[in-house]
């Protein structure tokens, strides 16, 4: 049953799963999430934060969630994240610097 639909990144997901009992879905998830995990726990809270801070109106959940998984490296990667909505070159700046 599904309760709440939130998006959560990668490093979120792995807490989750240590939580869940062993299955064969869990074993495949924790191979998954090995292979593209890029960034550890200490690192995310505080490019989350720095991300939070910027209080960007046109960024919402679904991109802090996946600037913090793909940690954008310049502008094109970072407007395949941003597909609905166009940053102006202040606020790509900002969220560069912040993932730095």
């Amino acid at each position: 049953m599904i309760l709440d639909r939130t998006p959560l990144n990668l490093n979120e997901v792995k807490e989750i799963l240590e939580q869940i009992e062993d299955s064969d879905n869990k074993e495949e998830m924790k191979i998954y999430l090995k292979k593209f995990l890029k960034t550890k726990p200490e690192q995310v809270k505080k490019i989350k934060e720095a991300l939070e801070k910027l209080d960007l109106l046109k960024m919402k959940r679904e991109h802090l969630v996946k600037v913090v998984d793909l940690i954008p490296k310049d502008t094109t990667d970072l407007n395949k994240i941003f597909t609905d909505v166009s940053l102006n070159e202040d606020e790509t700046n900002k969220i560069l610097n912040a993932v730095k």
